[in-house]
């Protein structure tokens, strides 16, 4: 590896952590000695990039840094243009067109010998035509109300066609292979829910927002989650196939009732 590609992947690790980083860590990232790190990183140091820390400490790098677009490897490319046509595929329709956006902005800023990796790049994701659940509602707008934390009020029918009138707090959104899950805490259950966006049969999207900060709420429905898979895995390892089939995390039901969060902060954005 050239010291020019070994110091953009270096800032790249740094830039991937919120944290300090040991030399020895880089050092086996990047697959050199920790004498390399120290040395790389005063390069760095002196050619402007904002890196604090020392020896036997860790090194981060300062907000607000950052590359020139065209600073993209043949794998990065090839990572984009994955991601983007899964997207195109199983995406809402604003989604799926900003995809294809992506693409061809990266592309419009790539030097010419890149541009083939992208255009031409023989890398798919697998489409379903047909296949695929139908959304009944503008799915744009639930991921408006993410970022926003902004409250929804849906009209949401279950598995057996019962319908129901929510108001929920979205605080996020998983995307499988063939259907989109919103991640919410439900007003009616008083829990975290989760909602398959084809089954939301109405949507009103509000301008009140709810009164806990996103970041602070998902933190709290991982916490959950982690804690009803180590209970199924025990299931599994103690009890046969019978607890298994009692104690199998729900993907619309999650099996803890919490009390109602509590604000945060006066701004709901996470």
């Amino acid at each position: 590896m050239q010291r020019a590609e070994r110091l953009l992947d270096m800032i790249q690790s740094l830039r991937r952590r919120r944290r300090p980083v040991t030399a020895e860590t880089l050092a086996s990232e990047l697959d050199v000695s920790v004498r390399t790190v120290y040395r790389d990183i005063g390069a760095l140091v002196r050619q402007g990039v904002p890196v604090r820390g020392e020896a036997g400490i860790g090194y981060v790098l300062d907000a607000g840094f950052d590359l020139p677009p065209l600073m993209l490897s043949p794998d990065e490319i090839e990572a984009v243009l994955v991601g983007m046509r899964w997207l195109s595929e199983r995406a809402d329709p604003t989604l799926a067109r900003a995809a294809e956006d992506v693409v061809s902005k990266v592309a419009a800023v790539l030097p010419p010998h890149l541009k083939p990796v992208l255009l031409d790049g023989a890398l798919f994701a697998a489409s379903y035509p047909g296949d695929l659940p139908i959304d009944q509602v503008d799915v744009a707008a639930v991921r408006a109300a993410i970022r926003n934390g902004r409250k929804l009020s849906i009209e949401y029918s279950d598995e057996s066609g019962h319908a129901t009138q929510r108001m929920i707090w979205p605080i996020g959104m998983t995307f499988y292979e063939r259907v989109r899950i919103v991640i919410a805490w439900c007003e009616l259950r008083q829990a975290f829910r989760h909602f398959r966006t084809d089954r939301i049969t109405g949507l009103l999207a509000l301008e009140e927002r709810y009164p806990a900060r996103r970041a602070d709420l998902f933190r709290r429905w991982q916490k959950e989650e982690e804690k009803t898979r180590e209970e199924w895995e025990r299931c599994k390892r103690e009890g046969g196939e019978s607890a298994v089939a009692e104690a199998q995390p729900r993907t619309t039901t999650p099996s803890t009732s919490l009390a109602r969060p509590e604000a945060t902060s006066a701004s709901a954005a996470g």
